[in-house]
């Protein structure tokens, strides 16, 4: 019997991104070898790097390209010589709409370990997940300026919801509450958002009868917020539009004690093709180069990719060992008040992956 393979495109992208991803190949590769699967990786050079060289993010056939992996592999993009919008709209959100990545799921869990900045927390109390819809909404390009550089120039920007995105992105939230503690909360401001948030209420109250059993809550957008802070507790799965996903799910891994553990999933969930994964914390130019940059993010979003993969016993042997490194202070990186580097961390998995 041959062993399972999964071919896995590398995007390694800006600043520390590159540090991370081959942080992560280091550690999701002895985890193949423990429950015996092989990764064949292939690396893509698409960065603001190759922008400021060829005026693309990405060749004109990326998408076909990555098409036919079974996973894609992110590591970070941004760099402070590229406009956000060139890098952003050059290359992630071209994957995520062409490829159909409309699931961002985003977990937030406090580790032992990692210092909590709300008072007399424990990881019992902060273990959630955030379900963000990745493709529409807020995030379209319906819109422009008239008259620009005059005292008259406007500027519109059109949010666009339907009932297919919007049905589908709470189907996954109601899905992955179903695996959890069968409760999911959904994100508005119909109060003030006049057209769009209504709308999207009236698909929350469909989706609660085509999923029975499920407990749920509305929070509009503002106070949410305040209670991710004051009652993190509160929460098993959060469902929220483009923006308000954005904004909850860096919010989420903040209270639970940093963003740079953070994993991401961009998931196509009808497997029409690859899903890509990601740390959530940025190229981080400030600390490029220095082999400081915490890797645990890009380590648990591998965990996430094997997870989608079919690899769930590797996923999680992954993860325990991810925690055990936080847990110990020698084995933490400096974000998290540890004393550890890049290195020095992954070896710390690797021991503790056994």
């Amino acid at each position: 019997m041959s062993q399972r393979r999964h071919r896995i495109a590398t995007i390694p992208g800006d600043g520390i991104g590159h540090e991370v991803i081959a942080a992560g190949q280091e550690v999701l590769e002895a985890v193949a070898r423990r429950f015996d699967f092989v990764l064949d990786w292939t690396e893509f050079d698409w960065s603001c790097n190759r922008f400021e060289k060829t005026g693309q993010m990405m060749p004109d056939d990326g998408i076909s390209t990555v098409r036919e992996f079974d996973g894609i592999y992110l590591g970070a993009v941004g760099w402070p010589t590229v406009p956000d919008h060139e890098s952003l709209w050059g290359l992630l959100i071209p994957l995520r709409r062409e490829l159909d990545l409309y699931a961002n799921v985003r977990p937030v869990k406090l580790f032992e370990g990692v210092k909590c900045p709300l008072a007399g927390r424990t990881p019992e109390d902060i273990d959630f997940v955030v379900v963000r819809e990745n493709v529409e909404g807020e995030y379209s390009k319906i819109g422009g300026r008239l008259y620009e550089g005059t005292p008259h120039e406007a500027a519109n920007q059109v949010a666009m919801f339907t009932r297919h995105g919007t049905d589908r992105i709470m189907d996954v939230a109601f899905d992955i509450a179903k695996e959890r503690r069968k409760h999911v909360t959904s994100a508005t401001k119909s109060n003030g958002i006049v057209h769009t948030m209504p709308f999207w209420d009236e698909r929350f109250e469909a989706a609660q009868e085509r999923h029975p059993g499920i407990d749920t809550s509305v929070y509009h957008i503002d106070i949410l917020t305040a209670h991710f802070v004051l009652n993190p507790d509160r929460f098993d799965v959060v469902v929220a539009s483009n923006l308000f996903g954005d904004i909850l799910s860096d919010l989420g891994p903040a209270v639970a004690g940093s963003i740079g553990i953070a994993p991401s999933a961009n998931l196509n969930p009808a497997r029409t093709g690859p899903s890509m994964f990601e740390p959530v914390h940025g190229s981080a130019p400030d600390i490029a180069g220095q082999g400081i940059a915490n890797p645990a993010a890009a380590v648990w979003a591998g965990a996430m990719m094997l997870d989608h993969l079919g690899e769930g016993d590797a996923a999680e042997a992954l993860v325990n060992a991810m925690a055990a490194t936080l847990a110990n202070e020698d084995t933490r990186t400096a974000d998290l008040q540890g004393s550890a580097n890049t290195k020095t961390a992954v070896e710390a998995m690797l021991s503790a992956l056994g």
